[in-house]
């Protein structure tokens, strides 16, 4: 029996429909990263007017006058509620000669990362890799897999990993995920909460200017209320900061979540820690020794030798020369 074919009319509207589904995709999927913009927006303000978080530098303001205080955020506040439509004019002149206005690492170099691990060898002690997730400076996920430790799984740690043996089902090996890992990784500027252990989970070293870890935000904003122990949670951090439970629940941590939230942390702070960061590296460029292996060729010349070693050598040139003629 011959198929009937679909009426024209209905061929027509498929294509319609799927271009319309697409559309609702992508619209929803704007609404919802605007809502978590206003959110994250909203809690930056809040730390603003408690003090913790002054606003940007202004283009042409002075380098005193950075995030250190409070105070010129406020008097800009307030010229811009005395005269909007001047503080419009200078908002949308200045976006417009200086696209960022501070020395910090671009959005697409910057990425966060955190890592659950399981416990392998003699009664589970060694830490190995199970789960890793990156995400961008957006939020958005760029890698989330699930990774096969070297060794056999003594303990999986599932109410802190959140990993389980169905986990290790889809489960990739560890040389192909540290490939895979390290090549996101790479001249970026990696954000995270203990990075340290991260980092020995994955078997690398990253350059120290290129990371930004998170237990380091307390220092930054001078918390009395956060420096009661030496190193915060992540957990307490974003309720603190953020207003934000994350670590909840009976399933373990979920590695999306935290490198999300180390990225909202960072973000909260990334005017200041840059501006820290720019200072110390030429602080250390000041101080540092001249490399002495650039300046290698200019010792052998006979003004760094003594008198009689500068005289044997130009006279056993001679000779050479002599010979050759």
């Amino acid at each position: 029996m011959v198929p009937r074919e679909a009426p024209e009319s209905a061929q027509c509207l498929c294509p319609s429909l799927a271009s319309l589904n697409a559309k609702d995709v992508l619209r929803r999927k704007h609404k919802r990263r605007s809502r978590q913009h206003q959110r994250f927006m909203a809690r930056k303000a809040l730390l603003q007017e408690q003090g913790l978080l002054s606003t940007p530098p202004e283009p042409g303001s002075s380098p005193l006058h950075m995030w250190w205080g409070a105070p010129p955020g406020r008097e800009a506040a307030s010229r811009a509620r005395q005269h909007p439509k001047a503080a419009s004019g200078n908002a949308s002149a200045s976006r417009k000669s200086t696209p960022r206005e501070f020395a910090g690492p671009m959005p697409t170099r910057c990425v966060a990362i955190d890592c659950e691990m399981v416990g392998t060898g003699p009664r589970g002690r060694v830490s190995e890799l199970a789960r890793c997730s990156v995400v961008s400076y957006h939020g958005d996920v760029l890698y989330d897999k699930y990774i096969r430790p070297e060794m056999p799984i003594v303990d999986y740690r599932t109410r802190w990993s959140g990993i389980t043996r169905q986990h290790m089902r889809k489960a990739i090996p560890f040389q192909v995920a540290q490939k895979e890992i390290l090549k996101l990784l790479k001249g970026k500027v990696v954000v995270g909460h203990a990075l340290h252990n991260d980092f020995q989970a994955l078997k690398y070293v990253h350059p120290r200017g290129q990371t930004r870890d998170t237990t380091y935000v307390p220092n930054l904003l001078s918390q009395p209320g956060l420096h009661t122990r030496t190193r915060v949670s992540l957990k307490d951090l974003a309720l603190q900061l953020l207003h934000k439970k994350i670590q909840v629940g009976q399933h373990g941590h979920s590695s999306v979540e935290d490198a999300m939230t180390a990225m909202e942390l960072y973000r909260l702070v990334e005017v200041r820690w840059e501006e820290q960061e720019a200072s110390s590296l030429q602080t250390h460029a000041e101080d540092r020794d001249p490399d002495s292996s650039t300046d290698m060729e200019q010792y052998m010349e006979d003004q760094y030798w003594p008198e009689d070693l500068a005289q044997g050598t130009s006279r056993g040139t001679g000779e050479v020369q002599g010979r050759r003629e």
